[in-house]
């Protein structure tokens, strides 16, 4: 099995600066995605923050257009009275729209990056979300809407989620399983950019759930194993996943989160229909993951 500590001490410097996108359905404000850019961009990544003004947990792919804020936003980030879309006054890579994930995706997608990087960004991600992202519940997440707009839009994109935390504001103290979250996801997107282009086939993209985390308990990225998952259960006429750990059948995201011994997993999915992608798709991503990815004890 493979342990590992902080991704950017793993993996050769990049000839240039990975050029990201990074939203949520938490809000702008919230901790989970402060942190997440914040070590992105330590790890010599070219971060833009695209996500909505408001928390927008659960609304899925929702999406409208950005309206002038009526109340402030989350967190007393932004005034009443503030417009559509707005960016902080002393970093304009952080920017809120006033409306879905979705939309908060594609305005970086669209917008965002083209003032920022000159063009398209390399990777979209989204989180690390408050609580997971499992099974069904996939169609629901905000988060994993922005992550499957991203893919439609061409970009290739990951949606990240994490067990443990709650809700809270960006000036509070960071806690121990936000530093861990933000490692490991920072860990599965240079990785996957590192295993070169095209990162994904088209209209693919990544799941990843992370266990919780506690004081004793998976505290440090280096207890964590990657496992390659599938979104759902299988039925005696799902067809064949990817052959790996010696089986044709991936164990579903939510037996490898539940399993003791710190198992993250990342399941390959359809942007489209938001289920499970073929055993030819997931083959891809296990090929481009395999320095990360380990199998259940």
């Amino acid at each position: 099995m493979r342990f590992f500590t902080l991704s950017f001490a793993l993996l050769p410097l990049a000839t240039r600066a990975t050029n990201v996108v990074l939203s949520n359905d938490d809000g702008w404000a919230e901790i989970n995605i402060r942190t997440f850019y914040s070590t992105l961009t330590a790890a010599g990544d070219s971060v833009v923050l695209s996500a909505p003004a408001e928390n927008e947990s659960g609304t899925g792919s929702s999406d409208l257009p950005a309206t002038p804020l009526t109340e402030p936003c989350e967190y007393d980030s932004c005034p009443t009275g503030s417009p559509a879309e707005g960016n902080n006054a002393s970093n304009t890579h952080l920017n809120y729209v006033n409306s879905y994930p979705v939309t908060s995706m594609r305005y970086g997608v669209q917008t965002l990056s083209p003032k920022f990087f000159g063009g398209a960004p390399d990777i979209a991600v989204a989180g690390f979300n408050v609580g997971a992202n499992l099974g069904s519940t996939v169609l629901v997440s905000g988060t994993v809407g922005a992550a499957t707009e991203a893919s439609k839009e061409g970009i290739p994109a990951i949606a990240f989620s994490g067990t443990t935390g709650s809700q809270t504001g960006y000036t509070a103290l960071v806690q121990t399983y936000m530093t861990v979250y933000a490692d490991l996801s920072t860990n599965v997107t240079q990785s996957l950019v590192a295993s070169g282009k095209p990162y994904l086939p088209s209209d693919i993209w990544l799941n990843v759930n992370f266990p919780a985390v506690s004081g004793s308990t998976c505290s440090s990225p280096a207890e964590f194993k990657f496992v390659l998952s599938r979104i759902n259960n299988a039925t005696s006429s799902t067809a064949a996943d990817v052959k790996t750990c010696g089986s044709t059948r991936l164990p579903t995201e939510t037996t490898v989160v539940d399993t003791a011994g710190c198992y993250a997993s990342i399941s390959v999915g359809n942007a489209i229909t938001k289920t499970d992608a073929n055993a030819t798709e997931q083959a891809v991503v296990l090929e481009k993951l395999q320095s990360i990815l380990s199998c259940l004890s």
